[in-house]
């Protein structure tokens, strides 16, 4: 009996959904697949089963793909987790290298296609905004006790410690996010536009005219542009994007070099010191920073900086020597360093190799890391610092290959206006960056000269007239912003802003 009136029920539910089915393909054309009212109830039965399945199938399909979205996920984290050691045999790296090595390797697939100043691949921003904020979701989970208060059934209040997410990370982490958004932003502005083209690698010589690349990127494409030159609309178009990048490269590289300057000098680094600043100089360079009558444009000028090497390998002496006198003046190292020079004498060859250091960044922004800053990265044990320091690095890169193919785009619509001969562009591939020297060709975007604050006086002066960033159109990215300009206008020494001006070499 019971079971009589279950196989009833039954019944009547599939008849139900039969006619639910039949009903709603009652109304399709003749030409459709859907079934009409001459069809039998077997054939709607195996119609609904076919569609069932159908349905069925979808959701798995969905159910497979998010299982792999995790499945990607676990593993990144068990590499970072065993410290890129797969095979859990405790040689792995610390965590914080681990986790700045992943941030570095995924902009690195992801950017490292930007040849050309176009948007990027829908593809290619879903993964680095997905990877992106799994990797990023370890700073949610470092946090410090602060003071707050609660109160009670009875009305009265006690005060209690409660976390909240680290104040660099809370500060910063927003900050880079907008200027993340801003580089993409931008690239998005040159979405089918016809104004400018890029000519394949084999292309001839007479195809890229004077066009032609002269530098050693001979592997990017040669941009072309109308025999008239771009529009105005256009040229405006990349003056603004021009300005907005140079002010996104600003942050990331105040940042960055903020926070490569509160990470702690490895011992292996310091160990690895000559004993006294002449020997780290060399006879020749000492014997010019000492000298009485002292100018540091002149001193760079006599130096050799025909290549990138040349120009890494002075940059890498002069901060050893501001480390060895830094730890003789304020720490009093009590080892015997054997030196006769004063104190006073020692502050003032200090002041005149942190001037020739930050020369070097202002017209080479484009160097390798320093040695003290790889040392830096290696030994770094601070995870939050380790995440800042590799997302501001790409950013910073990111930016420098925006702003290169931003100048190559003008320097092909300045050809079109002067003779070869006499357009005085430089080429923005050399190791002095676009901005870096005594270009002419920057007259109306900022340089980093006018950006980055050299010297505590140009700071006072400055503090004024500092251009602020321009924010996108979100209310929420100018509070972030303004941060950006507190941490930019705030004064540091040389010494506390020693690298960190560039990502690894690959990068550009």
């Amino acid at each position: 009996m019971v079971r009589a009136v279950e196989q009833e029920q039954e019944s009547k539910k599939l008849t139900s959904m039969i006619l639910d089915f039949k009903g709603s393909n009652d109304n399709k054309d003749e030409g459709d697949n859907g079934l009409n009212s001459n069809v039998s109830i077997e054939e709607m039965v195996a119609a609904f089963q076919a569609r069932e399945k159908q349905l069925l199938n979808g959701k798995f399909h969905i159910f497979i793909f998010k299982l792999d979205k995790m499945d990607q996920m676990k593993e990144k984290f068990a590499k970072l987790l065993l410290g890129e050691d797969m095979s859990g045999g405790g040689t792995g790296v610390s965590s914080a290298l681990a986790l700045s090595n992943a941030i570095t390797n995924l902009a690195a697939s992801v950017f490292g296609e930007q040849s050309r100043l176009e948007p990027m691949s829908t593809e290619r921003k879903a993964r680095w905004r997905k990877e992106m904020a799994w990797l990023l979701s370890v700073t949610d989970h470092i946090v410090e006790l602060v003071p707050s208060h609660q109160k009670n059934k009875d009305g009265s209040d006690m005060e209690i410690m409660v976390t909240k997410q680290r104040n660099d990370l809370l500060m910063n982490i927003p900050a880079l996010r907008t200027l993340d958004r801003m580089l993409i932003d931008g690239l998005d502005t040159f979405k089918d536009q016809t104004e400018f083209y890029y000519l394949s690698k084999d292309a001839s010589d007479s195809e890229k005219g004077n066009n032609k690349r002269e530098d050693d990127k001979w592997w990017l494409p040669t941009v072309k542009v109308p025999p008239d030159g771009l529009s105005e609309a256009a040229r405006k178009n990349l003056q603004v994007q021009r300005e907005c990048v140079t002010q996104v490269l600003k942050a990331a590289m105040a940042i960055n070099a903020q926070l490569l300057s509160e990470m702690e000098i490895p011992e292996s680094y310091i160990e690895s010191l000559p004993k006294n600043g002449r020997a780290s100089l060399g006879d020749s360079i000492y014997k010019s920073i000492t000298d009485e009558f002292f100018d540091p444009d002149q001193f760079l000028s006599s130096m050799d900086l025909s290549s990138e090497h040349k120009i890494l390998d002075l940059k890498n002496r002069i901060e050893a020597s501001i480390v060895i006198w830094k730890r003789k003046m304020h720490q009093k190292d009590s080892k015997s360093w054997g030196s006769g020079v004063s104190m006073e004498k020692r502050e003032l060859f200090e002041e005149r190799v942190e001037i020739i250091l930050h020369l070097i960044k202002h017209r080479f922004p484009g160097l390798p890391q320093s040695s003290l800053d790889i040392s830096k990265i290696e030994y770094n044990k601070d995870v939050g610092q380790a995440v800042l320091e590799s997302y501001s690095r790409i950013l910073e890169s990111l930016a420098h290959t925006v702003m290169s193919r931003i100048e190559d785009v003008i320097r092909a619509d300045l050809l079109t206006q002067d003779p070869p001969e006499s357009n005085p562009t430089k080429d923005d591939s050399r190791p002095n960056s676009v901005h870096g020297g005594d270009d002419s060709e920057s007259t109306n975007a900022q340089t980093l000269s006018d950006l980055l604050t050299w010297t505590t006086d140009q700071n006072d002066n400055e503090d004024q007239t500092e251009p602020q960033l321009e924010t996108p159109k979100e209310n929420n990215d100018q509070k972030h912003l303004t941060k950006l300009n507190m941490l930019i206008n705030k004064k540091i020494s040389y010494l506390e802003s020693l690298g960190g001006l560039r990502s690894p070499t690959s990068r550009h």
